[in-house]
């Protein structure tokens, strides 16, 4: 493996504004942003999490996909946010790896956020790819599957090395936000990054960024705060790996099957 620079997007995203959206990003990009290996966007970054059923939707031919080739191989690195995606008459909250070479890799969000409806306006995701990136292999999830320790567990062989989380975290629950950030870093071993938005959305909900990378060990690399930017992070091969000799916790996890049943 060699040492991996992320670069974390935060801003305030306009209301359902797909164009001006992407106008907004790329130009952060531009004026903040030089050489990174993996550019992270916020969740829903073209249209904000919207909790109407009228939510603007694009298919996987449509224009931020193109605009991600686009800006993939304008920076030479790989590009990863979630939009909303309608295929096959479902509706999925999505989250897009695309890398310099167009080719675009995918993660549907399992757990959707019922507090605001998300599960009557979506699909719900089944399953867990594991994507492999200049020798990082990497854990896809989308904001409230951030709380679901099992759907995110690293393997008693430590099968991944970095989690990524796009999320749309309202201010309210800033806490739970930094606390489970940090919680699965040092769960499983592996670096986490999530990139939250700032401002105030369509819903009237307020949000306090603070977009982060965390360590193995629990200890925060880099906090966005509440500014509006890129913010890039190098994330170090050889202390992931040090960290893990000297701290195997994963030799003694437990070995379990999920499963229910009624007693009478």
């Amino acid at each position: 493996m060699q040492d991996l620079k992320i670069s974390l997007v935060q801003t305030n995203l306009p209301w359902q504004k797909a164009s001006d959206n992407r106008d907004l990003l790329e130009q952060i990009l531009d004026t903040t942003i030089d050489t990174t290996d993996l550019i992270l966007l916020p969740e829903m970054f073209t249209c904000c999490f919207d909790d109407s059923r009228q939510a603007v939707a694009e298919n996987m031919s449509g224009e931020t996909v193109d605009w991600m080739r686009l800006m993939a191989t304008s920076y030479q690195a790989a590009i990863c946010g979630t939009i909303a995606i309608k295929e096959q008459g479902e509706r999925y909250n999505r989250l897009l790896f695309v890398t310099p070479e167009g080719k675009v890799r995918h993660y549907d969000k399992r757990h959707l956020f019922r507090m605001l409806g998300e599960h009557k306006r979506f699909s719900s995701g089944n399953r867990q790819p594991i994507i492999k990136w200049r020798d990082w292999r990497i854990m896809p999830l989308v904001c409230y599957d951030l709380r679901f320790p099992v759907w995110c567990r690293n393997t008693e062989s430590l099968n991944y090395d970095l989690i990524l989380c796009p999320a749309n975290w309202p201010a309210p629950r800033d806490h739970a936000w930094q606390t489970l950030l940090k919680a699965r870093a040092m769960e499983n071993l592996a670096y986490v990054a999530g990139t939250n938005r700032v401002g105030k959305d369509g819903n009237d909900l307020d949000y306090a960024g603070n977009s982060m990378v965390v360590d193995p060990s629990g200890e925060i690399i880099l906090d966005a705060g509440t500014n509006i930017g890129g913010f890039t992070a190098t994330l170090s091969k050889s202390h992931l790996a040090g960290y893990r000799e000297q701290f195997p916790a994963h030799l003694d996890a437990d070995a379990f099957l999920l499963s229910s049943s009624l007693d009478d």
